[in-house]
């Protein structure tokens, strides 16, 4: 199809759908979705994330009565224009999935009348069965409140008042940060520091606690060979790419170093070693908490609007076992995993098989270790690293992956859009298979194939890798090829019966001899980190009690939207969540102080 074909397809729809909205006619907004159409608004509707699919849902929420009007004509959006100008101006689309389908999609500008406001939104058309092209889904975005939009100029430079010096204008600024923050972020990591440079240039007040000495130990003190399983590109850091020598994949260290840099080049406010001494306390009357922080060698109460869990995933997940006590060798979480050289020669055993079991089994093997065996509780979801090269600015590309709704690219998946995947990691899954290792897409016995994706979205919440009562995931780095070659042999054991003192017995009467047992068994759920924080009385009124995976909508509980408490929001996810989402967080907070959310 023509440039010119695709761009009067994508302006003929776009015209007659701004008349439907700048008329707040429901009936006729909702006529340019297919039947079975999805809806995904972030901000310009709700002041929360919405994902609606099917004709009725779509338009029962957009005639739901907001200040005495529907929400469509309260909101009022308008000025409904092509971005022509970016990666994402109108394209042919083909959707992976038996179904095939394909149509014309595209992003657009408009703005919000109430509150004021500036959008972008992400169309793909397709033909009904009349031949007329209809939205197969549409996204709305609120990018920025008008007077408030997110700053992207250097504030700091030549001064007029040339006894003010960059270093000086600096502490000025945390001094009044640290006297009256706005905004408590609980945590130093990826997302926490990201959140913070948004909410600066959006001009918050934003203040970090972090519990370690350093920004970047969440990354610096885990196991040495631990590199991230992304791409750097997929894995970039919200305003500060990487510099183009880095290599591909980023080891911790590395990334430990560039966050460190990262706060300093930001200009944002930490306080370091301070942890939340005892839950805080939220008064409803005045609208802020009362949290007292150690901070180093000194206690300081602090009365923040918001506090903003960054806590990212929980506590190692240890399980018990009758007899680990007695156990002879080395027993240790992952977590904890410092120096494989140290059992050059010794038999190890790994439980678990996930991304730290994997790297793990690399690590004693690379450094010597008689035996390596790897304990497979569940199937396992393994994909490869063999990412494409791709050009397109991650900020564009943020915006195009979202547009997608979450629970609708499921669907995709499991009506065939698995196959494409499977085949290109084909000779790497028939060598596993061979080596005894279980494979699965499912989340469940025969809930459809999700893939990589849906394991990510569909946890409720359970961690960085299963308990062993759910499927594992795998973004395999070498470690298959170890399983495949031997060197790592594979015990399937979901039932361990006990310990003993020279290895352990499993419940089929099987035993496994080692010198070392090591844990990659996952973390806690984050909700029973936040209680551990917060205590019962708020944490009870968390709505859902859970975060991670996705709603009866499709969208994340809790991650960068409301959570049921005032003044209570979670910021964790991968990069490419707290790239994006820190804006609608920031959104939301900023809306707040303004007195319109």
């Amino acid at each position: 199809m023509a440039t010119e074909d695709l761009h009067a397809i994508s302006a003929d729809w776009l015209k007659s759908l701004e008349i439907a909205s700048s008329t707040g006619d429901a009936k006729s907004f909702v006529s340019h979705f297919v039947s079975d159409g999805w809806f995904r608004d972030l901000l310009c509707f709700s002041w929360d994330h919405r994902t609606l699919s099917g004709l009725g849902k779509i338009r029962g929420f957009l005639s739901e009565v907001v200040d005495g009007k529907s929400r469509l004509e309260h909101s009022s959006l308008r000025d409904f224009k092509i971005d022509d100008h970016t990666i994402n101006a109108p394209s042919p689309f083909k959707l992976p999935g038996s179904q095939g389908i394909e149509g014309v999609q595209g992003a657009f500008t408009f703005s919000i009348t109430n509150p004021a406001a500036l959008g972008r939104g992400f169309f793909r058309l397709t033909q009904d069965t009349n031949g007329k092209w209809k939205a197969l889904t549409l996204f709305t975005n609120m990018e920025d409140l008008v007077g408030y939009e997110e700053s992207f100029a250097d504030q700091h430079g030549l001064y007029e008042d040339r006894t003010i010096t960059w270093e000086g204008d600096v502490d000025a600024k945390f001094r009044a940060i640290e006297a009256d923050p706005t905004v408590l972020i609980v945590g130093g990591g990826q997302s926490g520091l990201m959140f913070a440079a948004r909410l600066r240039r959006l001009g918050i007040r934003a203040l970090i606690i972090e519990k370690n000495a350093r920004i970047g130990d969440c990354w610096r003190q885990r196991y040495p060979t631990l590199t991230l399983h992304t791409p750097a590109y997929q894995s970039s850091i919200l305003y500060s790419p990487y510099p183009t020598n880095f290599p591909k994949y980023i080891p911790k260290g590395k990334l430990a170093n560039f966050l460190e840099t990262y706060a300093v080049n930001q200009e944002l406010c930490i306080w370091l070693s301070s942890t939340i001494t005892s839950a805080p306390i939220y008064d409803s009357l005045s609208a802020r908490w009362t949290v007292e922080v150690q901070h180093g060698d000194q206690k300081a109460i602090l009365n923040p609007k918001h506090l903003v869990l960054a806590t990212g995933s929980g506590s190692p997940h240890i399980p018990t076992w009758n007899g680990m006590d007695g156990f002879q060798g080395a027993l240790y979480h992952s977590d904890y995993h410092k120096d494989a050289e140290q059992f050059r020669g010794k038999r190890v055993v790994v439980v678990g098989a996930g991304n730290a079991s994997g790297d793990i089994c690399q690590d004693f093997v690379a450094h010597g270790a008689a035996e390596v065996t790897l304990v497979q509780r569940s199937a396992t979801c393994v994909t490869s690293c063999s990412f494409t090269p791709i050009n397109t600015p991650i900020e564009e590309l943020d915006f195009r992956s979202n547009s997608m709704p979450l629970a609708f690219s499921l669907q995709l998946t499991k009506s065939g859009g698995i196959q494409h995947v499977k085949m290109l990691d084909k000779e790497l899954h028939d060598g596993l298979r061979k080596a005894g290792f279980n494979l699965t897409w499912e989340l469940s016995p025969g809930s459809g194939e999700v893939g990589l994706e849906g394991f990510l979205f569909g946890r409720l919440g359970s961690g960085s890798s299963a308990f062993g009562f759910v499927p594992e995931t795998v973004l395999d780095i070498g470690c298959g090829k170890l399983i495949i070659e031997g060197r790592v042999k594979v015990k399937q054991g979901q039932d361990i019966s006990h310990f003993n003192k020279d290895g352990i017995t499993f419940k089929d009467g099987s035993k496994l001899s080692a010198d070392v047992v090591v844990l990659a068994t996952g973390n806690e759920p984050i909700m029973k980190t936040t209680r551990a924080l917060l205590g019962d009385e708020v944490t009870d009124r968390l709505i859902p009690p859970v975060v991670w995976g996705l709603d009866s909508e499709g969208e994340l509980n809790q991650i960068y939207r409301p959570s049921g408490h005032p003044g209570l929001w979670f910021a964790v996810g991968p990069f490419g969540a707290a790239r994006f989402f820190s804006k609608h967080l920031g959104l939301q907070i900023l809306a707040r102080e303004l007195g319109i959310a």
